[in-house]
């Protein structure tokens, strides 16, 4: 068992060393290092991801210099990958391709984050929308999610329903949307995640949730691991948990050397 998504403090999560002694005392094998990282070259991004401190496009290397001094390190047991989660839209693949060639990562993470010109985790901003055009914005992520898995940018792709996150957006996925995600996925390299990244809060699911994760294990589709870790102290409930999961429903996670 690998967790291939954890965050460090080379974008908003706790200390890299923190971060991987965590993993450690939590029985996993390996540990992706996958901070956010975005590459539009539209001026609003720039400056929303300066404010924020997601500056993997500047610090990479640096990143990756302690990486390295962690695995040297002779007390480190586990593997720890040198990974990146993008944030992705179709209109800036060229950027991001060319980002992901130039800085070689272990493995890329594609996510979708953004809808109608704000973060999906940002409530207020959809919380007066009327209905029908929250159910247009919902099969505008779809849209964007079904064109991430078409790229083959990505080994994984993040947590597939990320929608279901806020209130506002949540309910208006269909059984179309997961059809159209699962027949992409079938045709692609590119592996679903199970993410645990919002199941000990007030969501208390996995994404992606019970009835899309249905239509994925149906499709006899490979998954990856992520915790989604933020801080150390999550990291072993949320693997815990995930591996639980993956017992009741008979599911091998993939190895590292199906992540390319």
């Amino acid at each position: 068992m690998h967790d291939y998504h954890v965050h460090s403090n080379y974008s908003d999560g706790a200390f890299l060393s923190g971060m991987v002694d965590a993993a450690a005392d939590a029985g996993v094998e390996g540990v992706g290092i996958a901070d956010h990282c975005n590459v539009s070259p539209d001026p609003s991004a720039e400056r929303f991801k300066r404010v924020l401190g997601f500056n993997l496009d500047l610090t990479y290397e640096r990143r990756r210099e302690a990486i390295e001094a962690v695995r040297e390190d002779p007390g480190v047991e586990i593997d720890v990958y040198d990974a990146v989660e993008m944030d992705y839209d179709p209109d800036h693949e060229g950027a991001i391709a060319e980002f992901l060639a130039e800085a070689g990562f272990d493995y890329a993470i594609g996510s979708v984050h953004e809808l109608d010109g704000a973060n999906v985790h940002t409530r207020p901003h959809f919380a007066d929308k009327p209905a029908a055009e929250r159910r247009e914005l919902v099969d505008r992520y779809f849209e964007k999610l079904v064109a991430l898995i078409d790229s083959e940018l990505f080994a994984i792709a993040a947590h597939p329903d990320l929608i279901e996150r806020n209130p506002h957006l949540r309910g208006f996925a269909t059984e179309d949307h997961y059809a159209a995600v699962v027949e992409a996925f079938r045709s692609s390299r590119t592996i679903p995640e199970i993410n645990a990244g919002r199941l000990l809060d007030d969501y208390g699911e996995f994404h992606p949730a019970p009835d899309f994760l249905d239509r994925l294990v149906d499709a006899d589709l490979r998954v990856s691991v992520g915790t989604d870790s933020h801080a150390p102290a999550v990291i072993a409930p949320r693997f815990d948990e995930i591996e639980a999961e993956l017992d009741r429903r008979g599911l091998e996670p993939v190895r590292p050397e199906e992540i390319r």
